[in-house]
């Protein structure tokens, strides 16, 4: 877990990334309170929670109620009904000890529900100032988002604005857990790049694809096989590994890049465990990539 250390040679970074709290699920209030310091000063100050992450709300409500002007906030309901989003949202803030969050989001879709019962409840909360920047969906389909946009544009709520898909350089082939959904293939990159929507990536490194877990001789891990090997996902890290050598960075790093270079707003998700993690992971944002190395690594 991430603990204090010297940090004079990274300094303050300006970054857009989240840091993914689930890391912060079952550790102690003084071991939360130190990642959370660490994270501020490397200028990591997006955090993506959930009520769902066993107690990671209670463990950062202390800290931030000393410093919530210094973080971007954003968490997720797992209540999938108009009747008990507010109960959901209250017991969130309740947790996270403030009076609003910067962007909220319904954690997987329920479609036995209206899509404008969601938006009419996600309205009245943005109204009352308890969610103060975009709502939105999390593993939520094309198809379900277009149709909220639609409800909301047509009885003049406010629109969703905002997805939390998974989304990598790697494409991810079948989903890690159910009710997952990917916006990595190349209709969904479409999609996001002509409507604009800001995507929070979670998994946005390929959960180590472009690591030396994964490889076509590397079977062992049952996670990376049946999610991310095939062929054109190989073609992919093989590209990422050629250009990491020639800028002198790592493969995880390219792609990392990748995620923050893509035509519309991308903002990844990242869950470093340890200080050198967290260090190497913001190497990324030294990588400016070009348009064109972005479709070469997808595409060759």
């Amino acid at each position: 877990m991430i603990s204090k250390a010297p940090f004079g040679r990274m300094g303050h970074m300006s970054t857009r990334t989240l840091f993914g709290a689930a890391a912060l699920w079952t550790v102690s209030q003084e071991v939360a309170d130190c990642t959370l310091d660490v994270l501020l000063q490397y200028g990591v100050n997006h955090i993506d929670t959930a009520a769902s992450y066993g107690d990671a709300e209670l463990r950062i409500g202390p800290w931030m109620r000393q410093h919530r002007d210094a973080f971007f906030l954003a968490t997720k309901t797992q209540e999938r009904t108009k009747a008990r989003a507010w109960d959901e949202i209250r017991r969130s803030l309740d947790r996270l000890q403030t009076d609003y969050v910067d962007v909220y989001f319904m954690h997987r879709d329920n479609l036995a529900v209206p899509v404008g019962e969601f938006v009419d409840a996600m309205d009245a909360e943005v109204k009352a100032g308890r969610i103060r920047g975009p709502f939105g969906g999390s593993n939520w389909t094309k198809e379900r988002f277009d149709e909220a946009v639609a409800y909301a544009e047509r009885t003049g709520k406010t629109k969703p604005m905002a997805l939390s898909n998974n989304f990598a350089l790697s494409e991810m082939l079948v989903p890690i857990w159910d009710g997952c959904v990917t916006a990595s293939s190349d209709n969904w990159k479409a999609w996001l790049k002509d409507r604009q929507v800001t995507n929070f990536s979670w998994s946005s490194q390929g959960r180590g694809f472009f690591t030396d877990r994964a490889g076509r001789d590397k079977t062992d891990n049952e996670e990376l096989v049946r999610c991310w090997y095939n062929e054109r996902n190989f073609a992919r890290r093989d590209r990422a590994i050629e250009l990491a050598q020639k800028l002198g960075h790592s493969p995880i790093h390219i792609a990392l890049a990748f995620v923050l270079a893509q035509p519309f707003p991308s903002i990844p998700l990242i869950g470093p465990r340890t200080l050198g993690e967290l260090e190497d992971s913001l190497k990324a944002f030294e990588i400016k990539l070009t348009p064109e190395q972005v479709a070469w690594l997808d595409n060759g």
